[in-house]
């Protein structure tokens, strides 16, 4: 529930060969920075960091651990993490929804068979805020969007005050959300993912 405006696409920086140590043997370097898939083994590292962005501003994380690895089982072709020598930053997570609109049934379900991903959640490491960094990742995963054959738009829903930034990512905001957490009330925004097919036929991470 959280994100961004468009930037230049970066690629990942390339895994490096081993190096070999003064003493002979071979020592493996990280990328400086990765963007990609998450897996179930990411889900700690994921809810640590939601917990830390959402809790202390609105009391209550987006997934819980279980639903974060529920969702990293079932789409981690809806995922995407940043990750700086081997440590995550910030990550987004989504799954398909076959509906219109979103109601509370698409806060735990992912429907295989729809065309709509819905983005639960994105949040950054506090130690790599207000870097530019929410708005890439959100700028790279609609890119990854248009590789996916299936997915017609990005569903996402935010607390009034995110509207215009999310309105400066090219959303477009539907009025007042069917879901409600607790007392909040949110706005359901749209962006329409247009791909070609050439991207196509690549499309996974």
């Amino acid at each position: 529930m959280l994100a961004l405006s468009s930037v230049p696409f970066l690629k990942p920086t390339p895994l490096k060969p081993p190096r070999s140590s003064p003493g002979g043997q071979r020592r493996h370097t990280l990328p400086a920075s990765e963007f990609r898939c998450l897996s179930p083994e990411d889900a700690v590292s994921v809810f640590e960091i939601e917990r830390e962005a959402f809790i202390s501003v609105s009391g209550a994380c987006p997934l819980r651990l279980d639903e974060i690895r529920h969702f990293l089982s079932l789409c981690p072709e809806l995922s995407l993490g940043w990750f700086e020598e081997g440590r995550l930053v910030a990550f987004i997570i989504g799954s398909l929804w076959d509906q219109e609109r979103l109601s509370q049934a698409a806060l735990t379900l992912h429907r295989p068979r729809g065309t709509a991903v819905h983005i639960h959640v994105l949040a950054v490491h506090r130690g790599a805020r207000q870097q530019g960094k929410g708005p890439l990742l959100l700028w790279r995963y609609l890119q990854r969007l248009r590789w996916l054959p299936f997915a017609r738009r990005a569903l996402l829903m935010c607390q009034d005050f995110l509207v215009p930034f999310y309105q400066k990512c090219g959303f477009e905001a539907l009025g007042p959300c069917q879901v409600r957490v607790g007392e909040l009330a949110f706005v359901e925004m749209q962006h329409r993912v247009r791909g070609h097919a050439l991207l196509r036929r690549n499309s996974g991470c």
